[in-house]
């Protein structure tokens, strides 16, 4: 019955907006999607896309443009390209790609999308971009998942609640022969990251952001000094840092453990490999002395809308089309994902759609380290890190404060 009361609602809610009533030269929309054809987000959206033609007359040009597209986005929008839609982490679609966004404020209080939406990432948007200007399409929550099978395996009966609980587990994965931890290079940014943000908290970042100063802070140097420890340990899977996605399939393989990401890994390995891991999720763990020892990643990946497109009202329409409703709950289902609409049903990860609704000051991607100027470099670094290349935090921290001269 919630499901189809939720399906209900959808269509009146685009239906309020006219999107069925369309002009006899019906648009055509191009769509940036940051998913690889075949992904199961991707047929999602493509049978989304072929069903919303049906129903308006619209076409939905998608361009697959994967995981690079955050790198080539900004570059298009400066030059106008010939796009309506595009997909991409909502941090940087409400700060490095606000001057390029439409003002989505009007459509959506026409639509009555604060009904189905998460105010924590619409308040956000609003912050940075000091206007609505992004859906979200893919909620998520990050932390470390894991194998139960394979923490059963090595005896482990305890979720680690802090390093030494951590490394320990580590170390029983081990032992039973199970590597502990799959590391994509995609994803060295948002692991190091985290392991920052217990030492030093969101503001701690931030300062190291503006400012620098890597080499003179504690917790940075400690840090960057647990990652190599880790390292050194031999706790990384095989190959690590691999090419995504390459490490964190080894856990739909038996091959790995773990792997610190958002929940759309699950789906994405499960995909993948052709698996059904039986997944479990701890929160990253604490560090003694640290700054946020419980602090959870919220975050989300976002449709936006160019400012200067012609068909910005159709190109809205698919977004709400494609999250809310009987195609949310599509995305939601096949793609093991927390719903876009929290009037829709979460079977992934119960209570997460609770803990979003919850949410107030969910801690960002990569502290927003993204947001600097030499964002890339740092990515590059960090999966140096990940590699063995710096000796101790400390070398590593003065390679960091070098990119601030």
């Amino acid at each position: 019955m919630k499901k189809l009361l939720s399906m209900i609602l959808a269509v009146v809610m685009v239906l309020s907006l006219g999107a069925f009533a369309l002009a006899d030269d019906a648009a055509e929309i191009t769509f940036w999607s940051m998913w690889n054809e075949g992904e199961p987000q991707a047929n999602v959206i493509a049978e989304a896309a072929e069903a919303y033609e049906a129903e308006t007359g619209v076409h939905v040009n998608i361009e697959w443009k994967g995981r690079d597209l955050n790198t080539l986005i900004t570059a298009a929008l400066e030059a106008k390209e010939d796009l309506d839609l595009f997909e991409d982490d909502f941090n940087r679609i409400g700060q490095v790609d606000a001057p390029y966004t439409y003002d989505l404020t009007e459509m959506a209080e026409a639509a009555g999308y604060a009904d189905h939406s998460y105010p924590v990432f619409n308040d956000f948007s609003v912050k940075w971009a000091g206007y609505l200007n992004s859906i979200v399409e893919q909620p998520n929550v990050g932390g470390v998942f894991y194998d139960k099978d394979a923490f059963e395996a090595a005896g482990i009966e305890a979720e680690p609640a802090t390093w030494e609980e951590f490394l320990d587990a580590c170390q029983k994965l081990t032992d039973a022969g199970i590597a502990p931890l799959a590391q994509d290079g995609a994803y060295t940014n948002f692991s190091f990251y985290y392991q920052l943000v217990r030492h030093l908290g969101e503001e701690g970042i931030a300062e190291l952001r503006e400012n620098g100063g890597w080499a003179e802070s504690e917790g940075a140097v400690a840090a960057a000094q647990e990652i190599i420890d880790l390292v050194n340990a031999g706790y990384l899977a095989e190959g690590a840092p691999d090419e995504y996605p390459a490490s964190q399939n080894k856990i739909g393989l038996g091959l790995a453990a773990m792997v610190v990401c958002a929940d759309y890994v699950t789906a994405e390995v499960d995909a993948n490999t052709g698996t059904e891991v039986n997944w479990g999720l701890f929160n990253y763990p604490a560090v003694d002395g640290g700054a946020a020892p419980t602090a959870a990643y919220m975050g989300a990946n976002s449709l936006a809308i160019p400012a200067y497109s012609e068909h910005a009202q159709e190109a809205f329409d698919f977004a709400i089309f494609l999250t809310t409703g009987e195609w949310g709950q599509k995305l939601a289902d096949d793609c093991h994902q927390i719903p876009a609409d929290p009037t829709n049903e979460c079977t992934s990860l119960p209570g997460a759609v609770e803990t979003l609704l919850a949410a107030d000051a969910p801690m960002t991607w990569c502290g927003e380290l993204n947001t600097h100027p030499a964002w890339q470099t740092m990515k590059d670094m960090f999966t140096e890190l990940f590699e063995g290349k710096y000796e101790t935090g400390a070398d590593f921290c003065a390679a960091m404060d070098a990119l601030y001269e």
